[in-house]
């Protein structure tokens, strides 16, 4: 026997975070069949519902403010500045689990703490102290981990599932932008290594 649908339970649970179909069973379910409720009941604040079922997820989202209306509501979900670093990392995560959908094998990507910081060591100045840079990429990876976009795996302190929703935050559009933001980057650093 199944639960009712519970529209408090969605609202509340979408209001914390993101609403994963293989860890908020019964929430995930119960948004499934309370979309166009909860879409009003949010609409109100001034926030929209994202639903991704295929891959498994939903999250709320401000509304695109209006440049002509006057009366907008402030922001409820804040933005957040991301350092080079974290968006290079996300960046790169996004560019694997486009890599790895297109191999079409398995569901889920893990990746080892190793492979990330194998990963994102290339855009890190030169350093003699590799416990240093150790230490500044695990920060990274815990940033990424803290937002979302990654979840240790269980049993596992070195392995981390990268999780889908990324593909919601980094598209095509933000990883062409970031690409020549890199380009300028390297550009810059060609430039000061030659003076």
């Amino acid at each position: 026997m199944t639960a009712e649908p519970d529209l408090p339970l969605v609202v509340t649970q979408l209001m914390k975070g993101v609403i994963y179909r293989d860890t908020h069973d019964r929430a995930w379910h119960s948004l499934l069949e309370l979309q166009p409720q909860a879409r009003d009941y949010v609409d109100v604040l001034g926030l929209q519902v994202v639903v991704d079922e295929a891959e498994g997820y939903a999250f709320l989202r401000q509304r695109p403010v209006d440049p002509d209306d006057s009366a907008s509501l402030p922001r409820l979900i804040p933005r957040r500045a991301l350092s080079f670093h974290v968006s290079v990392l996300l960046a790169l995560l996004r560019k694997k689990l486009a890599e790895f959908d297109a191999q079409g094998a398995e569901t889920r990507l893990m990746l080892t703490r190793d492979q990330m910081v194998e990963m994102v060591r290339v855009f890190l100045p030169e350093t003699s102290n590799e416990a240093r840079l150790t230490d500044q990429i695990d920060a990274h990876i815990n940033k990424v981990v803290e937002l979302g976009f990654l979840r240790p795996a269980k049993n596992s302190e070195q392995t981390y599932e990268v999780r889908r929703i990324l593909k919601a935050f980094v598209d095509g559009q933000w990883l062409a932008d970031f690409d020549t933001k890199l380009a300028e980057y390297a550009a810059l650093l060609a430039g000061e290594e030659q003076e």
